[in-house]
């Protein structure tokens, strides 16, 4: 670290945040959100930090107390995340990047099942979207929480990937 700060102030005249900077192996440090994988070609992939940002940045976007429709949460939503993929879309790990598309759908999905709040207007709008009557009315009648429906086949069905995409919701794993 001594002979890289000497070098980088004598030379570039530059000068060096010790608190920021450090020398070590690539996989072991972050920079501007990514690490590195520790392999014989390592790849891009999301820092951890940049993940808890991500989802508490949709955390805040999808809060059900916001008083929006689902599609101008979703336009909301997709500006978001049109800069977030443009600059984490690099990302060469694409696993994370289907990891947090599944999750933000099943967010939505959540969000969407609390705001249907009654049995029957959850059988009413499981039946419109296409779900058979009795399987409608044996989820709507469940008393299981809402991250729980949020990934059951019904809902799934009924709020399903093209559904989001219909709405305008980017994919994340599209540019990666």
């Amino acid at each position: 670290m001594s002979s890289v700060t000497r070098l980088l102030t004598t030379k570039l005249k530059l000068r060096v945040n010790r608190e920021k900077s450090a020398v070590a192996r690539p996989w072991e440090r972050k920079f501007l959100g990514f690490s590195f994988t520790n392999h014989k070609q390592p790849k891009r992939r999301l820092a951890p930090k940049a993940v808890a940002r991500f989802k508490e940045r949709v955390r805040e976007l999808t809060r059900r107390t916001r008083g929006i429709s689902l599609a101008q949460m979703v336009q909301e939503l997709t500006e978001y995340l049109r800069g977030w993929i443009a600059y984490f879309g690099r990302c060469e790990t694409s696993s994370v990047l289907e990891e947090l598309a599944q999750w933000l759908r099943r967010r939505l999905r959540s969000m969407v099942w609390k705001q249907w709040k009654r049995g029957t207007t959850r059988d009413r709008e499981l039946r419109k979207c296409g779900i058979a009557a009795q399987e409608a009315a044996q989820t709507a009648g469940s008393s299981d929480g809402p991250w729980h429906f949020a990934n059951t086949p019904a809902l799934k069905l009924a709020l399903s990937n093209a559904y989001f995409a219909s709405l305008g919701l980017p994919e994340l794993t599209a540019h990666g």
